[in-house]
C-alpha cells in the first residue's frame, strides 16, 4: 500500500497550503482562534476549552469527557501542547448553509419547547448553544487542516443526528453537514466528500440533509435496532445485527470502504470514530473491544490517506457513567491517527 509521503511530498503539501490560503481568503484561511506553526510536522489536533458546559446532576449525557481526551492524550506523551488548533466559535452565516433560520434563531435565544428539548436530551441554556457552536467549529477547523495537511482530528464532533430545523439524540448542530456543505462551496471546483460514520447509530440527520446532493456520499454502518427508531437512507447502510464482535465488524467494513473510494473518489473524507460500537458502551448493542476500536480507526484512516485523500476525524458517540475510562476509548482515534500519520511518513 502506498503511503502518504509517497503521494504528499513535501513541495506538493506546500502547493496544497497555498491553495487553501487563496481559496479562504474571503474570510480567514482557517476557522482557528489559535494555530500552531504551518512548519510544525506533528498530527494537528483540534481542541477548544468551551467544548464543555454544565448540564443537570447526573445528565445521561457525558459531558466532562471533551477534555480529558485531550488530558490523556497529553499525560500519555501522544501528542504534545504544541499540536493543539484552537476552533473558532461557528457564526450563524456559517451554520445556516445547513440550519434554518427560524431554528438558529430559536435555538440562539432559547426559544425551545418542552417537547424540543426531550427530543434533543438536553434543556436548553446559553452555555449548551456555545459549546455546540465551537464543537461545530472545531470540525470545520478540522476540515480545513485537514486538507493542508492530510489528516487532523479533533477531541469532540459527530452530531449526526440534527436536522435541519430541528436536533435529536444529544445533537443540536449537524457539524459534520455543516464542515460539508462549507467546503464545498468555498472550491473553486464543488468538493466531493465522502462521510464515513462508523457510530453505532445511524447518520439520520446527515442521510436526509445530503439524500439530493451528489457530491456527497453519505456512509453509515450501523447496528440495526439501535436509535433512531424511524432511519433514513444514506447513499450506503450497512445495518449491523445485535452483538457483532471485531472480525466481522472489521470484514464489513473492508468489504465497502476501498469501493467507495474507487468508485466516488471523493476529495475530503469526514469520519465519525464513534466509539459506542463497544461492548461496554451503554448505548451501543455491539461487541467491539478497544483492540477492534484502534483497528478500525487505523484500518479507516490509513485506507483513505494512502490513496492521497485528506480525512478530518471526529470522536462521535461514547456513552458511560465513567468518564476517564470513556475518555481514554475516544483517544483511541487520536492514537491511531497518531501510528498512522508515523508510518506514512505525514
Amino acid at each position: 500500500m502506498m503511503c502518504i509521503k509517497q503521494i504528499f511530498s513535501r513541495t506538493h503539501r506546500l502547493k496544497v497550503g497555498q491553495v487553501l490560503e487563496a481559496a479562504f481568503t474571503s474570510s480567514r484561511c482557517f476557522h482557528g482562534e489559535q494555530q500552531v506553526s504551518r512548519e510544525s510536522s506533528a498530527l494537528p489536533i483540534i481542541h477548544h476549552s468551551r467544548y464543555v458546559c454544565d448540564l443537570p446532576p447526573n445528565h445521561r449525557f457525558p459531558m466532562g469527557k471533551f477534555p480529558r481526551v485531550l488530558h490523556f492524550l497529553i499525560k500519555d506523551q501522544v501528542i504534545t501542547e504544541e499540536q493543539v488548533w484552537v476552533p473558532e466559535i461557528a457564526s450563524k452565516e456559517l451554520l445556516s448553509c445547513v440550519h434554518t433560520e427560524e431554528y438558529l434563531n430559536d435555538f440562539f435565544i432559547g426559544k425551545i419547547n418542552e417537547q424540543e428539548q426531550r427530543r434533543t436530551g438536553f434543556p436548553w441554556s446559553e452555555g449548551i448553544v456555545r459549546r455546540c457552536r465551537y464543537e461545530t467549529g472545531g470540525t470545520v477547523l478540522a476540515a480545513e487542516v485537514a486538507l493542508q495537511r492530510g489528516l487532523a482530528c479533533s477531541t469532540a464532533g459527530g452530531t449526526h443526528h440534527a436536522f435541519p430545523s430541528y436536533g435529536s439524540g444529544y445533537c443540536l448542530l449537524n457539524d459534520l453537514a455543516v464542515a460539508a456543505k462549507y467546503l464545498m462551496g468555498v472550491s473553486s471546483h464543488k468538493r466531493k466528500i465522502l462521510i464515513v460514520d462508523l457510530d453505532v447509530h445511524q447518520g439520520d440527520g446527515t442521510a436526509f440533509i445530503f439524500k439530493e446532493e451528489p457530491c456527497v456520499f453519505t456512509f453509515s454502518v450501523h447496528c440495526g435496532k439501535n436509535f433512531p427508531l424511524r432511519k433514513q437512507q444514506s447513499d450506503l447502510d450497512i445495518s449491523l445485527d445485535d452483538g457483532m464482535e471485531d472480525n466481522e465488524y472489521l470484514s464489513t467494513v473492508e468489504t465497502h470502504l476501498p469501493l467507495l473510494l474507487e468508485t466516488f473518489r471523493p476529495d475530503l473524507v469526514l469520519y465519525d470514530a464513534g466509539v459506542d460500537p463497544h461492548w461496554e458502551d451503554e448505548l451501543g448493542r455491539l461487541r467491539l473491544t478497544d483492540q477492534g476500536l484502534y483497528q478500525r480507526d487505523l484500518y479507516v484512516m490509513k485506507t483513505v490517506v494512502s490513496r492521497g485523500v485528506p480525512v478530518a476525524a471526529v470522536i462521535g458517540g461514547g456513552y458511560s457513567r465513567d468518564n476517564d475510562k470513556l475518555a481514554l476509548r475516544h483517544s483511541i482515534l487520536h492514537r491511531a491517527a497518531t501510528q498512522v500519520w508515523r508510518d506514512c511518513g505525514m
